[in-house]
């Protein structure tokens, strides 16, 4: 797992080269409400630029702090650094998520199925009031958690 870094409700720096896998130290008053779940661009597969997905994301986690709505995220990599269970599991545990977000690179490959019904059950299984929702690019992840909180 990658080192930790302190990430604020308004702002969501990502680390030169790297997206953190869980970020448990968020520095706000209040618990996170929505826990996003996605895979981290810089630990995918292939030559291509993981520049432009991680400015997505961080556009897209910016409109949670423009509607006061605190996140965290949890990006797994597809490189063997990550140990999903352990990962997922520990933020889902971290706080009691009204919503949970699956991000769409989980869902729109049939490679990885698999990943995704584990992330599916471990939801299921420590996280079961929360509501989850799936997002269908970076840019759409607060509007689907917005769906299911007040």
């Amino acid at each position: 797992m990658a080192v930790n870094q302190r990430v604020t409700r308004l702002e969501c720096p990502f680390p030169t080269g790297a997206i953190d896998a869980y970020r448990p130290d968020m520095d706000t008053t209040v618990s996170p409400r929505v826990l996003v779940i996605g895979l981290d661009p810089y630990r995918l597969p292939g030559p291509w630029d993981p520049e432009p997905v991680a400015e997505a994301i961080k556009a897209g986690l910016a409109k949670f702090a423009e509607h006061d709505v605190s996140v965290e995220t949890c990006l797994i990599g597809l490189d063997g650094s990550d140990d999903v269970e352990v990962v997922v599991g520990n933020a889902l545990r971290a706080h009691p998520w009204e919503c949970v977000t699956v991000g769409g690179g989980l869902r729109h490959s049939d490679d990885q199925v698999e990943l995704l019904e584990q992330v599916v059950n471990l939801v299921r299984r420590h996280a079961p009031q929360a509501a989850i929702a799936f997002n269908t690019t970076p840019a759409t992840t607060y509007e689907a958690a917005a769906r299911w909180i007040e």
